[in-house]
């Protein structure tokens, strides 16, 4: 499935647009900037939908971060910024 990020900046969810369904879940991991895992997911998405939240990501501390989508073919990290 590919994902595209609608934003780089987030302060408790990410937002993903779902742009292929051949491929029926969504997995993702983001690293803190010493490569650490600081939160994952691995869930199912319906079908025909379009966009997808991953909510939760409050507990997370302010700072820079790394999302690495698996199963992408484009598998390129991408750079996140939490604020307040």
């Amino acid at each position: 499935m590919l994902a595209r990020l609608k934003s780089q900046i987030f302060i408790d969810k990410l937002v993903f647009d779902l742009r292929d369904h051949s491929e029926n879940y969504i997995k993702a991991v983001i690293k803190d900037d010493k490569g650490r895992i600081c939160s994952k997911i691995e869930t199912e998405v319906v079908a025909r939908q379009k966009t997808f939240c991953w909510e939760g990501l409050n507990d997370l501390p302010y700072g820079v971060y790394t999302l690495e989508l698996e199963g992408a073919e484009e598998a390129q990290p991408v750079r996140l910024v939490k604020r307040v």
